[in-house]
């Protein structure tokens, strides 16, 4: 059950009334380039419209600094209690910025995979609803297997990573860290950096092809917007016949991959479905259908259930997302939890 002292404050702030037409429905993702982050915004606009609302949008250009500024300024003008803030903070130190904020403004707020591991929802903070994310070094270590598999349990890798100081990042590195522990006849070649930027892993690919060229058999990238740069550089190079690359989020182009044999897996992070989600939850409880106070410690930092993308299961991954069922099905006040696996430890 929630803290004794989080029901007091949630149930202080749940007096606050707000006309549903009122609700201010904000979704803030790092840029508005990368399909993760364009599909994110697409399933908060699809939300908002359902309850017959609009949804904020909100880029910050992978920088900490605008992203708190955005939010302040955003908050500033006093309409907090009535506002939902669905967020992914760019690196980990942008969430305790982020949750006084919303607490200060008496704003609703949901992060995203990123936050520190000692920094939870529970620790005293009334409006900081819930926050979410995916089991990110299983993505690493089952991407990682994908790959190895691919390759026969033997052969030269290289690794691009995502940006350092995000747990989205450094969870995936471990868990490719634990899956060539389990396959010795793989060899890491090399691992740098790509901040979960395409253009970037593209630069990234090309140092790694002139540094290690034929040697490199297979790529793993901690998200696919980084495994399709990776995967021009591969094309210009004339790799990409026989070179394969891993990733995570399931956006089309990945999709695509996995389907023509590009790429070997990615891993399915609905961005679609957390763009609504967020949204929902808070919701649900400036509408008086959820009470705040009720909301169990688990639903309030938890894993969502995901699914690893093979040749063998892409095709039922494919298509454009249906937003009738994801408002019927997913976002319902009733099942905004059914996507519930785990606490986060």
């Amino acid at each position: 059950a929630a803290s004794d002292v989080y029901k007091r404050q949630a149930q202080e702030w749940a007096g606050v009334e707000c006309d549903p037409d009122e609700i201010r429905l904000v979704g803030a993702v790092r840029d508005k380039a990368n399909p993760y982050y364009v599909s994110w915004l697409a399933g908060g606009d699809a939300f908002a419209e359902s309850v017959g609302l609009e949804q904020t949008q909100l880029a910050y250009d992978n920088d900490s600094q605008v992203l708190q500024s955005q939010v302040r300024t955003l908050l500033a003008v006093g309409e907090g209690p009535c506002t939902v803030l669905n967020i992914l903070p760019h690196s980990d130190t942008d969430t305790p910025v982020l949750v006084d904020a919303a607490n200060e403004a008496g704003a609703w707020l949901i992060t995203q995979w990123n936050k520190p591991a000692d920094l939870r929802p529970t620790d005293e903070t009334p409006t900081w609803l819930s926050h979410l994310t995916y089991n990110d070094e299983d993505f690493g270590y089952q991407i990682a297997k994908a790959l190895f598999e691919d390759m026969g349990g033997e052969g030269d890798i290289v690794a691009i990573s995502g940006t350092l100081g995000a747990t989205a990042g450094s969870a995936r590195d471990a868990g490719l860290d634990r899956a060539l522990e389990e396959y010795p006849g793989i060899t890491l070649l090399d691992r740098q950096t790509a901040e979960f930027k395409r253009d970037l892993a593209t630069t990234v690919m090309n140092t790694l092809v002139a540094k290690h060229g034929d040697d490199i058999e297979g790529v793993w990238v901690a998200n696919d917007d980084m495994a399709v740069g990776a995967l021009n550089a591969l094309k210009a190079a004339g790799m990409d016949g026989t070179v394969k690359v891993v990733g995570v989020d399931a956006i089309p182009e990945a999709i695509g991959g996995v389907q023509d044999g590009t790429f070997a897996a990615t891993a399915l992070a609905d961005a679609y479905w957390q763009g609504g989600i967020g949204l929902a939850i808070g919701y649900c409880v400036l509408t008086g259908e959820i009470d705040p106070a009720a909301i169990t410690d688990e639903q309030r930092n938890w894993f969502a259930g995901s699914a690893i993308i093979t040749a063998d299961n892409v095709d039922q991954y494919a298509g454009e997302p249906d937003a009738a069922k994801y408002v019927a099905e997913d976002w319902t006040c009733d099942s905004l939890w059914d996507n519930f696996v785990a606490p986060i430890p």
